[in-house]
């Protein structure tokens, strides 16, 4: 599956697009972030791109995602799909793997999955306004179908 056009503007509304590198809200450090939520080895203090290169980078960023999701998680609808493909860019692989909304999503537990959102509001050991919408908006449409 590929993520569709409202979970694309899901992504894009919730991390913004940044032509120039900025710190991470919730550290104030790494790791540092440009375009639409890009983070890596390649993104540092001072560096500025253009915007075609900010949806280059989001396009390979999420066919990360698109691929981790579409292993890790069972029988979705496209809005299910486009919810975990958001929220797997926002937190990593591996905390999707290791969540409990990955594990109620595959039991077929969707009510509970998407409960499970509302849980990953924090950065740094605090509740940040952003996850707090970002969380919500990935529920709803999770829970759209």
């Amino acid at each position: 599956m590929k993520v569709s056009e409202r979970g694309l503007e899901l992504i894009e509304d919730a991390e913004g697009t940044v032509l120039t590198a900025y710190p991470d809200p919730g550290t104030g450090g790494d790791p540092w972030t440009i375009g639409v939520g890009h983070t890596g080895p390649d993104v540092h203090p001072g560096l500025v791109i253009t915007k075609e290169r900010a949806m280059e980078l989001l396009k390979a960023d999420l066919a990360v995602s698109e691929q981790a999701v579409g292993y890790m998680a069972q029988n979705c609808t496209q809005g299910q799909f486009d919810a975990l493909v958001s929220f797997c860019f926002n937190v990593g692989r591996k905390n999707l793997q290791n969540s409990t909304l990955l594990r109620k999503h595959n039991a077929g537990d969707y009510a509970g999955a998407a409960e499970e959102f509302g849980k990953w509001t924090h950065a740094a050991g605090h509740v940040l306004p952003g996850l707090v919408k970002r969380r919500a908006a990935e529920a709803k449409l999770y829970r759209e179908g």
